[in-house]
């Protein structure tokens, strides 16, 4: 958000002649001299707040903006703590790869997505090994069958660069447990 956007016209910078005024609580004072709201505020030892200045004629509004803006400030922090953080996992193969080894890293990625992790499957192509792209993608697919009961392929196994990637994801039902 920009500066512009989120200054807020309160109190003597409010510039129009009247407003239709409400106080906090939900009381509407209907539309009111712009002074006159201002000086129900002072009274009532509050701000008076525009809320919505383009309407005719500008909503305004007596609160506390201080405890106003610290409980929007309180909601966002919440939002912010409810958020899910994804973690993707990265696995890294080649064409080359022995049979115990594969074995190893899907071990690995299992454990990853019991955890409820995303998986990337990578295989990096060296030198004259993207001439024949095809085997690194034989590698994924022969990895594909090790994670099937427990993952659900989000990407299928394409080429980007010099490395073939493939996304796993952790099965919805095993979220769960």
């Amino acid at each position: 958000m920009s500066k512009k956007q989120d200054r807020v016209i309160m109190n003597d910078d409010i510039r129009a002649h009247e407003v239709r005024c409400v106080v906090d609580g939900g009381e509407a004072l209907g539309i009111v001299p712009t002074d006159v709201a201002m000086d129900k505020a002072n009274e009532l030892g509050l701000d008076l707040v525009l809320i919505s200045p383009t309407a005719k004629p500008p909503v305004a509004k007596i609160m506390d903006y201080g405890k106003f803006k610290y409980q929007e400030e309180k909601k966002k922090k919440e939002a912010k703590k409810k958020q899910v953080k994804i973690e993707v996992k990265e696995i890294k193969l080649s064409v080359k790869i022995a049979e115990n080894d594969v074995g190893y890293k899907v071990k690995h990625a299992r454990e990853f997505l019991e955890e409820g992790k995303h998986v990337k499957f990578r295989v990096f192509l060296r030198g004259r090994e993207m001439a024949h792209p095809e085997a690194a993608k034989d590698v994924l697919l022969k990895v594909w069958p090790m994670v099937e009961d427990i993952g659900v392929m989000d990407k299928e196994p394409r080429l980007e660069g010099r490395y073939y990637n493939m996304l796993v994801l952790p099965k919805k039902d095993d979220k769960k447990k």
